[in-house]
């Protein structure tokens, strides 16, 4: 039986889990700050499709024009999460959603697909080798070992924005800009803020807002960017292990 997947809509928001974080009951401020960012992003062409079931087996990307990441180009879509929990892969629902992103973006006359990668596969991003066999190809780099990957369709690139390759702020504190793209961004921005108010550690975090904050952003972003003594150190969410050592750098 071939499985059943659903897109979200401003019809079935409210009443669909969000796969990263399922709740059926007790709300939660990140799902619930998903949902209303959700709220907006449909409306601009933003697709969140996923498997029909209790299970993380989601794809999330929208037109690069309207996607909250600091990467430049014209008719692309940029795919900001696919993922498929361990318990579900090897069905190939991963393959399955890729092709469906890929015949979308053909038959709305795109010029290709994007999605941020490594040199080396980095958590909370997508699985790049994965994203290589559809025939992704690097095609803008950071210093810091980040990636650009692109399945173009008629020889144009996108490019990440100059300013994604600064790297570098002025502010030697740390510094946190984050958006509510993610339903673990809530909680993972409270935990921090509460470590370095408990241990006394300067910091400064930045919600990303507006499109304009995202594309105008110093480092490479798909939800959140970390820096630390003015030079960026990565996009994962953190957990207070890492943290700690950003912070003895």
């Amino acid at each position: 039986m071939n499985p059943e997947f659903i897109n979200l809509t401003e019809q079935n928001l409210t009443d669909e889990h969000l796969c990263c974080i399922i709740r059926s009951k007790k709300p939660h401020p990140g799902v619930q700050a998903k949902r209303l960012w959700l709220s907006e992003r449909l409306k601009e062409g933003h697709v969140f499709r996923k498997l029909k079931a209790k299970a993380t087996v989601f794809i999330e990307y929208a037109p690069l024009e309207t996607a909250w990441v600091p990467v430049i180009g014209e008719n692309y879509y940029y795919i900001y999460c696919l993922w498929v929990e361990s318990g579900y892969k090897g069905n190939g629902y991963g393959r399955q959603l890729m092709e469906y992103c890929i015949a979308d973006a053909r038959e709305h006359g795109k010029s290709g697909i994007c999605m941020l990668g490594a040199k080396k596969q980095k958590s909370w991003l997508s699985d790049q080798s994965f994203a290589k066999k559809f025939g992704f190809q690097t095609v803008d780099t950071t210093e810091s070992g980040y990636e650009l990957l692109a399945l173009s369709f008629d020889g144009t690139v996108p490019r990440l924005a100059p300013n994604a390759k600064d790297e570098r702020i002025p502010t030697q504190e740390l510094t946190i800009y984050y958006d509510m793209q993610c339903p673990y961004i809530y909680q993972k921005v409270e935990a921090v803020k509460q470590y370095c108010t408990e241990n006394n550690i300067p910091a400064s975090f930045h919600l990303v807002d507006t499109l304009q904050k995202a594309k105008e952003l110093p480092c490479v972003f798909n939800n959140w960017g970390v820096f630390y003594k003015g030079r960026f150190e990565t996009v994962n969410l953190l957990d207070l292990g890492y943290l700690s050592r950003i912070l003895k750098k």
